[in-house]
Parts: structure tokens; C-alpha cells; sequence
């Protein structure tokens, strides 16, 4: 029988016709694909195979097998070696690790039976419906093995700002599905780059889980965050004057969507740009002005917001004891809020994780690759303001300023009464 990987295209196409073969669209697919192969890897050795040449730059090394699902069956590749370098076929993209993610979590969805119709009509379009329990297990154990060490590196030097917030996922359980919280650590290094810290998911977003996921960052080697970002949660917030024992700044932008939400739809606009005008104040002594002025007028209009802002106002205004060129960004999660709707956009099409690891394993992946796009970006914040970030006095103590800013509420409750 002659040997298909030294016959042409013609050749070939004319035995398949001819021949009783079980199914010629598939063979001939695969007849396609050698010869392009072929070709590719002449092409980069720099000679045809058997051929000398001086201009050959490499030599092959036989082939090894690969597996290939496509719309017309599973075919089995010979795939060209080269002795030296490396040689991977054009139309074999090699999918990006949070691909394989969503691969495999969708994969272990289905043949677990648990399932969606949406997924099972994704899975037709991956080819995953002929993966085997084995080889989902094969995907998954590497996927695990990358995302585990990216979770368990030491984090080395020190990192002035930590952002962390959490996001309700939902997973099954034996008999039901649960929501869980998937949390998340971001920070900034002391060289201006962002990075992803920690990743884990807990039973519910309570105080203890935030207790053990911040000390389990300290373990690892975070030291030196000056400033601590997240919203309102009152188990976070314990678990991070316990454990990380540093200033803590609340969203500004959850502060304010919760504050429309105590007023009527008339009011929602005027306490919105009245919020805004606040953090707009150029040092922290004009913003607690502004913010007496604020509280005293809604007062009288939505009192409610006037109480919850005045009772906020060291957790809104900490950020501006650090350099002016990092307010915007330290002021809200915004940061995070991107990264939760990359994951939630994969989210949206498992539905249900199978279990914990599954989740664990496609939001890794997906930090994981954002973390390295990162450390080759433009630095998120300069290193000539870190600088000064470092060399700053201490801050005028918030007492004093908060004294200053109820004498300036009371001289203006006065003036407008």
C-alpha cells in the first residue's frame, strides 16, 4: 500500500474516489492537511524532505501523533519534528491557557451530565462532545498544575495598594447549586506594575473567609500596603484592620450608586453631581469642606444621605493623604470591576461550575493570563511618584482634620440657616 505522506494531492484524491473507502470526506481532510504540513515544514527547514540542499537550515526527526476533532470525525495527525526548534501547524492554532479553560470546565460540565442545552450546543462547535472522561481528566490536571503554582508563588517585594473584591458565582452542590464568593487581590507593585495576588472561593463572602484569604497573601510575602480598596462589606473591613492593620478607602462609586438609592428618581441626578463635586476638591482640606458644605445642604432634602455621607467621610476621603497622581485611581474598584466581567463573560456560558475547582480553574487561567500582560505593559503608576509616595511625611492625623471640618459644617449650617 502506498504511503499517503509521499503520495499528491491528486493521487490521493483519485484512490479515496476510486477505493472503498469508509468515508472520503475525512480522508481526503486528512490527505489535505499532510500535504500542507509537508509544505510548512519544508518551508522551515529550508528543503524539501529527502532533498539536500545547502540551504537547508534544519533536520527533520520522524513524527509524532496527534488527535484532531473536526466537523467530519476525529483524525489522527502525523505531525512533523524538526531536530532542532520547534514546529506547530498554522491551522492547529494552539489555544491561549484561558481557552483550554473554558475547554475543559465546559468539558467536564458535560460529560458529567450536568449540563445546559446552551452548552451542549457550544460543546457540538468545539468538538468536545467526543472528548473522553480521561482526557477532559488530562486537560484539567495541567490547567490545575499552572493555576495552582500561579496561586502559591511568593510574592516579592512590597505593594503600596491592594484592591479586593469578590464575585457571586454559581456552582453545584450534591442535590443543589449554591452561589459562592470568588475573591479576588489585586495590587500595585513598588515598581508601578499591576499584578494579581490571590485568587480563592469561599462558602459565603463572611469576615472569617476574608480573615484567612488576607492572611493567607501575608503568608506568601505581601508586605507594605499603605492603602487597602474594596467596598462597604463589614466582614472585609474587620478582616482588614485585623490583618492588614492600614487605611482603608471605600469605593467611591458603590458609595455613590448606594446613596441614589435612598433617594427618589427627582434626586437622583442633584445627589450624584453633589457627591461628584466632592472628589473633584484639588487637596483633602478642600474636599472635607466641600463635604460639609454637601451635608448640610441635603439635610434638609434627603437627610438620610446627608447622615450616611457625614458618617463616611474619613473612608471616602483616605485616598487623598497619598499622591495626587493616584487618586483616580485609588478611589474605587473600578480596577477589579473590569477583571469580574472578563471572568463573568465566561461565566455566561458555563452557567453552572461542576464543582469549586472548575471555577478556580478558568478564573486562574484568566488571571493568570492577564497577570503576564501586565508585568510586560507601561506601568500603571510612575516611579517618580511612588517615590514621592515613599518619601512623604506622615499625613496630618484625621482627627484634627475631622475637627476642622465639623467646626467649618457648623459655620455653614449658620450662615444657611
Amino acid at each position: 500500500m502506498a504511503d499517503p505522506q509521499s503520495m499528491s494531492v491528486a493521487e490521493a484524491a483519485s484512490k479515496f474516489l476510486c477505493g472503498e473507502q469508509a468515508d472520503v470526506v475525512r480522508e481526503a481532510v486528512r490527505t489535505v492537511v499532510a500535504e500542507l504540513m509537508e509544505a510548512e515544514i519544508a518551508e522551515l527547514a529550508g528543503a524539501a524532505r529527502y532533498e539536500r540542499s545547502p540551504e537547508r537550515a534544519a533536520q527533520r526527526n520522524g513524527y509524532r501523533q496527534r488527535g484532531w476533532d473536526t466537523r467530519v470525525g476525529s483524525l489522527e495527525l502525523a505531525l512533523p519534528r524538526l531536530r532542532s526548534g520547534s514546529y506547530f501547524p498554522s491551522f492547529l492554532e494552539p489555544r491561549r491557557r484561558s481557552e483550554q479553560a473554558l475547554v475543559a470546565v465546559v468539558a467536564e460540565a458535560y460529560v458529567n451530565g450536568v449540563s445546559t442545552r446552551k452548552v451542549e450546543r457550544l460543546v457540538a462547535q468545539l468538538g468536545v462532545e467526543s472528548m473522553s472522561r480521561s482526557t477532559v481528566s488530562r486537560l484539567c490536571k495541567t490547567l490545575d498544575e499552572q493555576v495552582t503554582i500561579f496561586r502559591e508563588r511568593p510574592l516579592e517585594g512590597s505593594c503600596p495598594y491592594l484592591w479586593l473584591d469578590a464575585k457571586a458565582e454559581r456552582v453545584r452542590e450534591p442535590g443543589e447549586v449554591r452561589a459562592k464568593a470568588l475573591v479576588v487581590a489585586y495590587g500595585v507593585h513598588e515598581s508601578g506594575r499591576r499584578e494579581v495576588l490571590g485568587i480563592d472561593v469561599g462558602e459565603s463572602e463572611s469576615g472569617a473567609f476574608w480573615r484567612e484569604f488576607l492572611r493567607s497573601l501575608v503568608a506568601r510575602g505581601l508586605a507594605g500596603v499603605k492603602l487597602c480598596i474594596s467596598d462597604a462589606h463589614e466582614g472585609l473591613k474587620a478582616a482588614i484592620a485585623q490583618v492588614m492593620a492600614c487605611p482603608w478607602q471605600r469605593c467611591t462609586v458603590h458609595f455613590a450608586r448606594d446613596m441614589r438609592g435612598h433617594v427618589g428618581k427627582a434626586q437622583q441626578q442633584m445627589v450624584g453631581a453633589a457627591i461628584s463635586q466632592i472628589f473633584a476638591a484639588p487637596d483633602g482640606s478642600e474636599a472635607r469642606r466641600r463635604l460639609g458644605g454637601v451635608v448640610a445642604t441635603l439635610e434638609r432634602q434627603a437627610p438620610k444621605v446627608a447622615a450616611l455621607l457625614e458618617a463616611a467621610e474619613d473612608d471616602l476621603l483616605a485616598h487623598m493623604a497619598f499622591p495626587a497622581e493616584h487618586w483616580s485611581k485609588l478611589r474605587s474598584t473600578n480596577p477589579l470591576e473590569r477583571l469580574n466581567k472578563e471572568i463573568g463573560r465566561r461565566s455566561d456560558v458555563v452557567g453552572i461550575y461542576p464543582n469549586d475547582a472548575a471555577l478556580i480553574r478558568l478564573a486562574g487561567a484568566l488571571l493568570l493570563e492577564q497577570n503576564d500582560e501586565w508585568l510586560v505593559s507601561r506601568r500603571y503608576l510612575s516611579v517618580e511618584s511612588l517615590t514621592r509616595l515613599y518619601e512623604a511625611t506622615a499625613p496630618e492625623p484625621a482627627e484634627s482634620l475631622a475637627t476642622a471640618a465639623s467646626a467649618t459644617r457648623k459655620e455653614i449650617a449658620l450662615a444657611t440657616a
